[in-house]
């Protein structure tokens, strides 16, 4: 990420902090200006001109979304005042806003639980996965796709993100794009999100001293989601950010084997 981007990030967030977000209507309203962008070459290469002064950027932004809410309107000029790095980190940023926007707008649901959830089965569904990622077909049936496999099992504010992120993958892959997702809304709730491998499921008791354990280290709050696999034999395996700690059997073993062999 370039250093353009992480100034213009830290505006962008800044000016969300300060905005009232009582419903999904702002986050709706966000990825629709960040596909619009996307989709028109003319809008973008506007947006994206660094010859041109921010405040201008800006008023072409205000020109093209004043249909939208105030609120959104103020979080797509200030966006397009900024410098950003690239056209892409742009359309990046805006759709951060929408994600963090979903956060503020259901305090109280696990979006952060159901996404995790969401790229799992992904994950264990290659088929899945390549229906959403495809480059073929119209980008509006995979979000219709998203809403019907989703419908009843997640959120709104989940179906929303991942309806909307699907619909312009922008290169990037569909689990890539559900780990940020994840990411993000976890760091607008003040978390830090911890993937645990086990053999088998923990209990209460287990997760409560690992949260505890893990927050004491990092100096956050830490969210948990578990995957159990057989494979880890006993033991866990956490990846938290750039973190990997292992500490499973598995692990000790194969260590053992490289030192006989070696």
């Amino acid at each position: 990420m370039g250093s353009a981007t992480t100034q213009a990030l830290a505006a962008t967030e800044a000016t969300l902090a300060t905005t009232k977000i009582s419903d999904l209507s702002t986050s709706r309203e966000l990825f629709l200006a960040a596909r619009t962008i996307g989709e028109s070459s003319q809008l973008s290469g506007a947006l994206s001109a660094w010859g041109v002064p921010g405040e201008a950027r800006a008023g072409v932004a205000a020109q093209v979304f004043a249909s939208l809410q105030p609120a959104t309107v103020a979080l797509v000029t200030t966006a397009a005042a900024q410098r950003w790095s690239s056209l892409d980190d742009l359309i990046g940023g805006i759709e951060a806003l929408a994600i963090r926007a979903a956060a503020l707008a259901v305090p109280s649901v696990d979006v952060e639980g159901e996404l995790f959830e969401v790229a799992r089965t992904v994950a264990v569904n290659p088929e899945l996965e390549l229906a959403l990622g495809s480059r073929l077909g119209d980008a509006s049936a995979k979000g219709t796709l998203i809403e019907k496999i989703l419908g009843g099992r997640a959120s709104e504010a989940t179906t929303l993100i991942v309806s909307e992120l699907v619909q312009q993958p922008r290169e990037r892959r569909v689990r890539t794009l559900l780990n940020r997702a994840l990411r993000l809304v976890a760091d607008q709730r003040g978390r830090t999100v911890a993937t645990v491998y086990v053999a088998a499921p923990l209990d209460a008791a287990q997760l409560t001293r690992l949260e505890g354990s893990l927050g004491q280290r990092y100096r956050a709050d830490v969210t948990i989601n578990t995957v159990v696999d057989p494979g880890v034999v006993g033991g866990v395996r956490i990846e938290i950010g750039d973190d990997v700690i292992d500490a499973t059997v598995s692990s000790r073993l194969n260590d053992l084997r490289q030192r006989l062999a070696g």
